[in-house]
């Protein structure tokens, strides 16, 4: 049933382009966060990975920047294949999700739309509402600026990070995620074991980077060390302002070109 479950997701979210007309023009894109909980060691898993590639690729939500992450759990770990992308923090992330949200337990894989939403069911009319829904909304302005990767050992990344609160009533949390453009493993054993699966945006670090006062602007430097053996060609950076609490997405943004 949960693979059945998978594949109707994935029908559902591919069908917002094909409902809204290949010719009408687009608005400026919104950026709308997506998160994909998920594991090498689930066997569900292998399909809502590549549809996160090729979301992340296309980006087909007409007036939408999808910005994707790969989040891999680590409570699979246990089952024949330890993940090598898994982190403890990602559960937590994972459980404060299902705590703000009232959801019945976690699971891989889920998606978390915006902070806000749980993507699920059948319904293509409804889901294609909620992206054009997020996409809709107001957002706060957030920028990623300067970024680059020191040439030393280890190696540092920096940025700035900028986002205007000035017409925000509530304060809430600045968060930075360093991810891995594209990760792949041969899994060896578990329910996947044999096959060869690859990743887009996979979460390597995910910091509370600081807070974002009502009605005031968010500017600062920031630095972090690299994981030893990181491809610095092959990262991304997404900043993203989150209320505490309710979980909700209130603006992101997304840097790709990070200098070395």
């Amino acid at each position: 049933m949960r693979k059945l479950a998978v594949l109707l997701v994935m029908a559902c979210i591919a069908d917002v382009t094909h409902s809204q007309g290949a010719d009408i023009p687009r608005p400026a894109a919104s950026p709308i966060l997506v998160e994909l909980f998920t594991s090498e060691g689930c066997s569900s898993c292998p399909p809502l990975d590549t549809w996160l590639q090729q979301a992340d690729e296309s980006q087909a939500v007409p007036g939408a920047q999808l910005i994707v992450l790969s989040e891999h759990v680590d409570y699979w770990d246990h089952d024949g294949w330890k993940d090598p992308y898994s982190s403890s923090l990602v559960t937590d992330r994972q459980n404060s999700y299902v705590r703000a949200l009232r959801l019945s337990t976690a699971y891989t894989p889920q998606i978390i739309v915006d902070g806000s939403t749980e993507l699920k069911g059948k319904d293509t009319q409804q889901i294609s509402q909620l992206f054009l829904n997020e996409a809709a909304a107001p957002k706060i302005p957030v920028s990623i600026d300067s970024a680059s990767v020191e040439d030393k050992a280890p190696a540092m990344l920096r940025a700035h990070i900028h986002a205007d609160g000035s017409a925000e009533k509530h304060n809430a949390d600045i968060y930075l995620a360093v991810a891995l453009n594209h990760a792949e493993s041969q899994v060896l054993h578990g329910e996947n074991g044999g096959r060869r699966l690859t990743h887009v945006a996979v979460v390597q670090e995910l910091t509370k980077i600081g807070k974002l006062e009502k009605g005031k602007s968010f500017d600062r430097d920031f630095q972090m060390k690299l994981k030893d053996g990181t491809n610095r060609g092959n990262i991304r950076i997404v900043a993203f302002v989150q209320e505490p609490g309710t979980g909700k997405v209130l603006g992101a943004a997304l840097q790709k070109d990070i200098k070395e």
